[in-house]
């Protein structure tokens, strides 16, 4: 069988020096209107290029080799900008016919692993599902993006915290909790450990969101290495066990990625006070995430439609936007909550032509083309919405 993409690019990042990603963004392609094209890579991420961070008043470059989709070479440049108003990093110069730097690739996962100083392999996964898997195997959230990919089984997580996970793992008399037990006490941990208030939640819910996501996958990952670590450090009689080991723990991995961000959704509009219903069915036994104010109001003809919110929540949309086009004939515009950072602007145009209205955390704004960020709504945007109209 041949491998893919995402096969070679995990193969290489556990084979590399140290490994970057990040969503390609309309800035990277030139569609913002910056003064040069090139992949940004973040400030954060400088160790992917030199032995130290550059210094400001100053610009350096360094001159490598990369090796594209295991298929083709580049002689490209990193360089630090440090001179004048600037202070970032670029990857640049791929030369005539370069595929990746079109307005399709907005939104694609970028991946860029150091073999050596002057040796690089690169990969772009375009598909959902490809980011999705890439996510699950190498246990990272999409949180990580746009940065350093962590090693295997790291625990970045404060020390408190961590306590609270261990906590946790130890009052388990299941192999697994649920989902929503594990959204549920990651977010105690989390706003235990940080003193974080209903107060501090409503006057900032685009952070306080990716904060339980980013707490939850920890404490997935610690009970993961507790319930496999031992498993995987003894010898598989026959490949079907591994085969069968390998399934389960992936499966579990995008099953809790799948509904993560459902369940802190409802946290947050359980917060704000706000009427909703989470998968219940309306025409064609269809199963729209969440209904404002909530069923009845949606099967109660003489109920306004203005409103009436539906909002679908997916970590990835690229592709799977179109799937929510159906789910209430009542709502004309369907709202999406995504994690997906950065989208071509022929996408974005294909989604307002449908009435689809974007919802991301407010940091991720700034990877979408200028021209639709106004139409992008927040978190905190699209609960000011709905609050109006309830």
């Amino acid at each position: 069988m041949m491998e893919t993409f995402l096969q070679k690019a995990i193969q290489s990042i556990q084979s590399s020096i140290i490994s970057f990603s990040k969503y390609i963004t309309a800035n990277d392609t030139g569609s913002t209107g910056a003064h040069q094209a090139g992949f940004h890579i973040h400030k954060n991420s400088w160790k992917l290029i030199f032995p130290e961070p550059g210094i400001k008043g100053s610009n350096k470059d360094k001159y490598v080799t990369i090796k594209w989709q295991d298929s083709f070479e580049t002689s490209s440049r990193f360089i630090y900008y440090g001179t004048g108003t600037r202070n970032e990093y670029r990857l640049t110069r791929f030369g005539k016919g370069f595929p990746f730097l079109s307005d399709e690739n907005i939104g694609n996962l970028l991946i860029i692993c150091k073999k050596s100083d002057e040796y690089y392999e690169a990969f772009v996964l375009k598909t959902d599902e490809d980011i999705d898997d890439f996510f699950a195997e190498l246990n990272i959230s999409s949180t990580d993006t746009n940065g350093i990919i962590p090693k295997q089984f790291e625990q970045t997580a404060a020390e408190n915290l961590y306590e609270c996970f261990l906590k946790f793992l130890s009052s388990l008399k299941i192999d697994f909790p649920t989902t929503i037990e594990l959204a549920k006490n990651a977010r105690n941990c989390y706003n235990n450990a940080y003193s974080i208030t209903d107060k501090i939640i409503k006057a900032n819910p685009d952070k306080e969101i990716l904060n339980w996501l980013d707490a939850e996958f920890q404490l997935f990952k610690t009970i993961e290495n507790d319930r496999y670590l031992k498993r995987i450090q003894t010898p598989f009689e026959t490949v079907e066990e591994l085969v069968i080991t390998a399934n389960t723990i992936l499966n579990r991995r995008k099953s809790r990625a799948g509904k993560s961000l459902e369940h802190h959704l409802s946290e947050i509009f359980n917060t704000f006070s706000i009427s909703f219903a989470s998968q219940t069915v309306t025409e064609d036994n269809k199963k729209p995430d969440f209904i404002f104010p909530g069923l009845d109001a949606y099967l109660n003809p003489k109920f306004d439609n203005k409103k009436l919110f539906v909002l679908a929540a997916k970590t990835t949309c690229k592709d799977r936007w179109r799937q929510i086009l159906n789910e209430a004939d009542r709502v004309k515009t369907k709202h999406l909550f995504t994690l997906q950072q950065g989208i071509s602007k022929n996408q974005l145009e294909e989604m307002y032509k449908y009435d689809v209205c974007l919802v991301v955390p407010k940091t991720y704004l700034q990877s979408f083309p200028e021209e639709f960020r106004s139409k992008i709504l927040t978190l905190d945007g699209f609960i000011n919405e709905v609050s109006t109209r309830q």
